[in-house]
């Protein structure tokens, strides 16, 4: 039996997505789809604050950690505890540090590109833990979006740094299976509840690294604390929480898709606020994203119990 699995049918061997009516799906996909648009707006945030991805991303998740705790109220039963650590060392403690520090030692455009094959990795990873077989149209929707990303944001480099190159695979790995891990278990949980404690342990966590190893730590001044304020609630409490709703009502590989519209605003907000220009190969590749996205939220049909349903 895989990792985590259960006899099929069992109470913990997943949600089932069920069929939806096109308006309630549609609304669905549109609130779950806010939450990688607020992502791609903090990129502009992040390049101006202080480079330390441990201390970033403890100040980025805790205060929305301690927020969200206080709003909800909700305590977690003993045996959720397990659960709980192992999403919150994927979903933060780990995918936050390995993404800032891939930014920093990557060309964006080849973070960005290294990143949009977490949507192809989360279909594999449904089909495994989850038992959600990807149609042929998941697919090449995933691999539409990678070429797309790739004419969006890559431009010529030089030689690439290996210590980047692995921080930005881990974060893509960490976020698949946190995307996954979070679709089959975070059902059972509240949803705010569950990503306040996430937040909690995760930043924990990334600020015992940062004061063991990031010092001495930098001031921060108003502006610093002004962008890390933005990052906290707009790029964390309410983009994660949006992409938690969209799990608990999407399939997980349909959701994960979402997530290549990021690069695609970073780069629209490039183009609006900092003068770039938007090529023609950069405006082809975002409407091969586009499409890949709008292919992959075609709808899916309830899960055959005999054959572990397809997505």
């Amino acid at each position: 039996m895989p990792l985590g699995a259960s006899p099929r049918g069992s109470k913990l061997a997943g949600p089932i997505v069920r069929e939806r009516d096109a308006p309630s799906r549609g609304a669905d996909v549109l609130l779950t789809a806010l939450g990688p648009v607020a992502w791609g707006t903090t990129y502009v945030v992040t390049a101006a604050l202080p480079h330390r991805p441990l201390l970033g991303s403890a100040l980025r998740a805790l205060p929305a950690g301690l927020a969200l705790t206080l709003l909800t109220r909700w305590r977690p039963e003993p045996g959720r505890w397990p659960q709980l650590a192992v999403l919150s060392g994927l979903n933060i403690g780990l995918f936050f540090p390995a993404l800032y520090l891939g930014a920093q030692r990557l060309p964006g455009s080849v973070a960005a590109i290294v990143l949009a094959a977490q949507p192809s990795l989360t279909v594999f990873l449904a089909w495994w833990l989850l038992g959600q077989r990807p149609r042929l149209r998941l697919l090449a929707a995933a691999l539409a979006g990678i070429v797309g990303v790739a004419m969006v944001v890559l431009r010529p480099v030089g030689e690439l740094d290996g210590v980047g190159l692995g921080a930005a695979a881990l974060a893509m790995v960490s976020w698949s299976l946190a995307t996954t891990l979070t679709a089959r278990w975070g059902w059972t949980m509240p949803l705010l509840g569950s990503l306040a404690w996430q937040l909690l342990l995760g930043g924990a966590l990334d600020l015992l690294g940062a004061v063991l190893l990031e010092r001495p730590l930098p001031g921060l001044g108003p502006l610093d604390l002004a962008g890390y304020g933005y990052l906290s609630a707009v790029g964390t409490a309410v983009a994660y929480g949006l992409w938690f709703r969209g799990l608990r009502r999407l399939p997980a590989a349909v959701v994960s898709m979402l997530g290549l519209l990021s690069p695609v605003v970073a780069t629209l907000i490039d183009v609006i606020l900092l003068g770039q220009r938007l090529s023609w190969v950069q405006g082809l590749g975002i409407g091969l994203v586009l499409t890949g996205v709008i292919v992959a939220q075609t709808r899916a049909t309830e899960p055959r119990p005999s054959a572990g349903g397809e997505v």
